[in-house]
């Protein structure tokens, strides 16, 4: 469906961006109608309708290891999800959005609108199916009023956690139910400790939390994570 075609037939929009979505290992995550006070700088620019695009699990990680074996240059995940949101883009006309560069739209707020989503201690987003192991790659901005499913209000698992297994297994006492402490983080990650857990396995406070286990990363997406963090300002 080109861009023309698909800005006359509006219902089916969202499931066609799914459908291309899935092809590269991502899913349409929910979409939200841009008419608040908050959306003021999005409306400038003529966006009417988000359309968040993210992963669960490892479900992009095969689509992305095809991409970098040819990939010569820096940050390869951010360069692999421009490529996905360059063929929406192709295919709707609509604009792709990232988190990871300027002007730093409000994706938390998007997130929360649309799914309801709230931080966990580790200050990742909780998910009460998929737990810490999802994520998003781009925001889809569409100068028409789409289809889009209603937004939801999902439960959040940190309030019904007691145990807080998570605050338990972090080696730093970076972890806390009142802030995440990325500087003790950091610094724990760039002693010999940190080089030989946490950067190795995964960030054990995160294996510890046992919501959405099975959407867990494969090892080799956690390990590329775990060495894209910036121990600089350790």
């Amino acid at each position: 469906m080109s861009g023309e075609n698909a800005a006359h037939d509006p219902d089916a929009v969202y499931g066609r961006v799914n459908q291309l979505l899935e092809q590269r290992g991502l899913m349409a995550r929910g979409g939200l109608y841009l008419d608040s006070d908050a959306d003021l700088a999005a409306r400038e620019h003529g966006f009417k309708t988000i359309v968040l695009a993210g992963h669960v699990g490892s479900s992009f990680w095969q689509d992305f290891e095809y991409f970098n074996r040819d990939y010569r240059g820096s940050d390869p995940l951010d360069a692999w999800s421009k490529s996905v949101g360059q063929q929406i883009e192709l295919e709707f006309g609509c604009k792709a959005l990232y988190p990871f560069e300027k002007p730093w739209w409000p994706f938390q707020s998007w997130i929360n609108r649309t799914e309801g989503l709230k931080p966990s201690p580790l200050a990742i987003l909780m998910h009460p199916q998929y737990g810490l192991w999802h994520g998003y790659r781009a925001a889809f901005a569409f100068r028409d009023a789409i289809a889009i499913p209603a937004p939801q209000a999902l439960d959040h698992a940190c309030d019904k956690c007691a145990y807080k297994p998570c605050i338990a297994a972090c080696p730093a006492s970076a972890v806390s139910e009142q802030m995440f402490q990325l500087s003790s983080c950091r610094k724990y990650l760039s002693k010999e400790a940190g080089c030989t857990g946490c950067m190795v396995g995964g960030c054990l406070s995160r294996n510890a939390c046992p919501v959405g286990s099975n959407y867990r990363y494969n090892d080799a997406q956690l390990y590329f994570h775990m060495n894209a963090l910036d121990l600089t300002q350790a």
